[in-house]
């Protein structure tokens, strides 16, 4: 065993024979061990190096050459005094007698790698070096000069200590080489000759063009076809010259080409957009409404915003004014579902006079959805906007993107950043398609989006949107859409003729009471739906005969037994529960917050599945309350050695919003004070550790759905007196709204009047 400097080489092998200059520091050793690294990790043999020169290298830095002159199998390693890493070596040379099957490797070794040398055009000078090499050793070890053998390849070859062994090992990584290089050659040779192929079938077929041309045979060819399809199409100058430059292209590359078809697509696509064509567009803003009025009940902010957006228009057409590009009408219809946003996009087109397309967006995911496929890929496509065009047959239809809170984003793009120029006035009379790649005005289109909820709009596509609220229908209009809409349309669907069967709107407020509480119609419908097919069904079979009226027992024999009721009194007549109102995904909502107490660790228990905002809000409320216990009536003591419990029921379903605050303070309050709460109190506000009470969203909808559960008191912030206004009058008329600034009126209104004890 000989102690030897360890010099650690990382990704790279060295072999024995082979000379190599490192920047290294070696002192006054003679032989170092040279040994592969990877990742960290040393291989177990090196190559044994003899120090042959020391150098200075440009820039006055230090070096050594070195040459390999044997292996060593790495031992136990040490530091030296100078702290240098020093390793136990056992060495081996390559001096052991060699058999007949070593030579026989020997020559097939070289004999491939002549062929290599060969294939690759190298200089003869290599293979007169591999030919002066005659012991078997250094000849496998000549592995380590092959540019693209990998390092464990060579690192196996380096630790075969065999030479037989050795020499077999590397022959089969040369024969591999060979055979990667030779299918190289021949995939190389194979496109050589196809594009010598093609080139010589251009070449005749531009020779039969002219035969045919000399003949009178030419008749209405590709190209003639294609170039008055452009002259009809009406395009404007720049997309005419870059329809007209593809056609040159496809003349000079002939039919038979690969890339001809694509052109071809391509030239159709520009062909189908229909560039000079646009409905004309009914601008009569007093027949439009009428339309709307007739295909939909309620909606009066969508109907004054289409009928504002006829009447400028007619002006402007009549007076002569220029139409502004930036002017497109981008309309965004943001409620819960079933509430006819999407069916009002029909109407709308038809009370213009415009076409409709619809664009669903839910789970779109690739931006090339929107924008189109580049053309440089397999299969591409131009985006939907331009699909709609071509299927709208004008430039000034009226695109419906439906559900556009849904559009996702993943490592394909961002869909929504690519609909920011899409409805952004601005900019969408210059859209640029990714397949087309030229300019389409935009500008006449009326987009109209809709949407469950705003929040998860990303905020720069929503600044370029008219928003319009759709919070929902009262009962009143739920029954008036179900007399004039829904119950024809199911009784149609269900196969009976208006004369054999008959409901009172005494009946249809029924079902929406007592069998569906949501913000639109989807559910009602439903519902009637079931009634009208157990009633076909009954005279179908003979057991009921033409015309049934719809009676309750009817209803709930189809329907069964009833599945909502007005809960709030029974909900409220211990201490501790307070009716909040909330707003989710399909519509306003009444929340019962239930707070109670045990014995225990001073703490807060939260339950219900709440988000971050309510947990904040339900510390906040004990917190108030521990604050101005004396000013509620609360005893010192009643906090001490006592655990709170707030639960909001329902708890499957995740919740969380910022209107929670006084609900919570109420329950609190109710709790330790013994005062329950008013059961006809529904309440709606954010609070502050100070007691003031902050504004909140979506009133309409939370006032609707108080209404609905049977609630007649609603306490609100005062900054939100002014959304009253937008609540329907018989709503406003049938309950009392009490704006507040802080908790204490909040208390005031909502608890009832204080017992003679205080129940703790």
């Amino acid at each position: 065993m000989t102690s030897l400097l360890l010099v650690p080489l990382d990704d790279t092998v060295v072999f024995p024979t082979m000379d190599v200059t490192l920047p290294v520091r070696v002192g006054d050793e003679e032989r170092v061990l040279l040994v592969p690294r990877h990742e960290g990790e040393f291989a177990k043999v090196g190559t044994i190096a003899e120090v042959t020169d020391h150098v200075r290298l440009p820039g006055g830095g230090r070096a050594v050459s070195l040459s390999g002159v044997g292996r060593g199998v790495a031992g136990a390693a040490h530091t030296d005094s100078l702290g240098r890493l020093m390793v136990e070596v056992e060495e081996h040379y390559d001096d052991v007698p060699v058999d007949g099957a070593t030579r026989n490797l020997e020559r097939e070794y070289r004999a491939i790698i002549e062929e290599i040398l060969e294939l690759r055009g190298a200089d003869a000078r290599i293979a007169e070096f591999l030919r002066a090499i005659g012991d078997p050793g250094p000849l496998a070890d000549t592995i380590g000069y092959a540019p693209d053998v990998s390092f464990e390849d060579k690192l196996k070859a380096l630790e075969t200590l065999n030479v037989t062994e050795r020499l077999q090992l590397v022959v089969e990584l040369q024969r591999e080489r060979l055979v990667d290089l030779q299918l190289r050659k021949k995939i190389r040779e194979d496109v050589q000759s196809g594009a010598d192929k093609q080139q010589r079938e251009y070449v005749l077929r531009k020779q039969m063009e002219s035969i045919q041309r000399e003949l009178g045979e030419d008749g209405a060819s590709v190209a003639e076809e294609y170039r008055k399809k452009i002259a009809e199409a009406g395009m404007p100058d720049s997309v005419k010259e870059q329809a007209d430059k593809e056609l040159a292209r496809l003349e000079r590359m002939g039919e038979q080409s690969g890339e001809a078809s694509m052109i071809r697509t391509y030239l159709d696509w520009l062909i189908a957009v229909p560039w000079n064509k646009a409905s004309d567009e009914k601008l009569d803003p007093k027949a439009a409404r009428e339309v709307l009025d007739a295909d939909h009940a309620g909606l009066e902010d969508v109907k004054d915003r289409i009928t504002e957006y006829l009447a400028v228009k007619k002006l402007r057409t009549e007076r002569g004014i220029k139409e502004d590009k930036r002017s497109g009408a981008i309309l965004t219809l943001i409620g819960p579902p079933g509430t006819g946003k999407t069916s009002i996009g029909e109407s709308i087109a038809r009370a213009t006079g415009r076409e409709f397309v619809r664009m669903s967006l839910g789970g779109v995911r690739d931006e090339a959805e929107i924008r189109g496929h580049r053309r440089t890929y397999i299969g591409a496509l131009p985006g939907r906007l331009v699909r709609a065009l071509r299927d709208a047959g004008t430039m000034n239809p009226v695109i419906m993107l439906d559900e556009v809170d849904k559009v996702g984003a993943d490592w394909r793009g961002d869909p929504s950043a690519a609909l920011l120029e899409v409805l952004d006035p601005a900019q969408n009379h210059s859209f640029r398609d990714h397949y087309l790649d030229v300019e389409l005005d935009l500008s006449q289109v009326m987009f109209i989006a809709t949407a469950n909820v705003a929040e998860s709009i990303p905020g720069p596509l929503l600044d370029r949107m008219e928003v319009i609220r759709f919070d929902g229908y009262t009962v009143a209009e739920k029954t008036a859409i179900a007399r004039g809409y829904l119950w024809p349309r199911q009784r149609e669907r269900n196969g009976l003729l208006e004369e054999e069967v008959t409901v009172t709107d005494e009946r249809l407020t029924q079902v929406v009471m007592e069998y569906t509480r949501e913000a639109g119609v989807r559910n009602l419908e439903r519902e009637l739906g079931t009634i009208l097919r157990k009633t076909a069904t009954n005279i179908a079979s003979g057991k009921a005969e033409a015309p049934v009226e719809i009676t309750e027992a009817l209803i709930r024999d189809a329907l069964g037994r009833q599945k909502v009721w007005q809960e709030a009194a029974l909900r409220t007549a211990v201490p501790g529960v307070a009716t909040g109102l909330a707003v989710t995904g399909v519509g306003g909502d009444v929340l019962f917050i239930e707070a109670t107490a045990m014995k225990g660790k001073d703490g807060l228990v939260l339950t219900g599945q709440l988000g971050d905002v309510m947990k904040e809000s339900a510390r906040i409320a004990l917190s108030y309350v521990r604050g101005h216990a004396d000013e509620l009536g609360i005893p010192e003591d009643a906090f001490d050695g006592r655990e709170f419990h707030v639960h909001v029921p329902a708890g499957a379903i995740p919740k969380d919003g910022p209107s929670a605050g006084v609900t919570m303070v109420t329950a609190m309050a109710s709790l330790l004070s013994g005062r329950p709460v008013k059961h006809t109190v529904g309440m709606t506000g954010e609070v502050t550790l100070q007691g003031r009470v902050l504004p909140i969203g979506g009133l309409k909808q939370k006032v609707l759905a108080a209404h609905a559960a049977g609630l007649t008191t609603v306490i609100l912030p005062e900054r939100n007196r002014g959304d009253l206004d937008d609540v329907p009058a018989d709503v406003r008329e049938a309950m009392s709204f009490h704006p507040v600034v802080s908790i204490d009126e909040v208390l005031e209104l909502a608890l009832e009047p204080a017992p003679n004890t205080v129940a703790v």
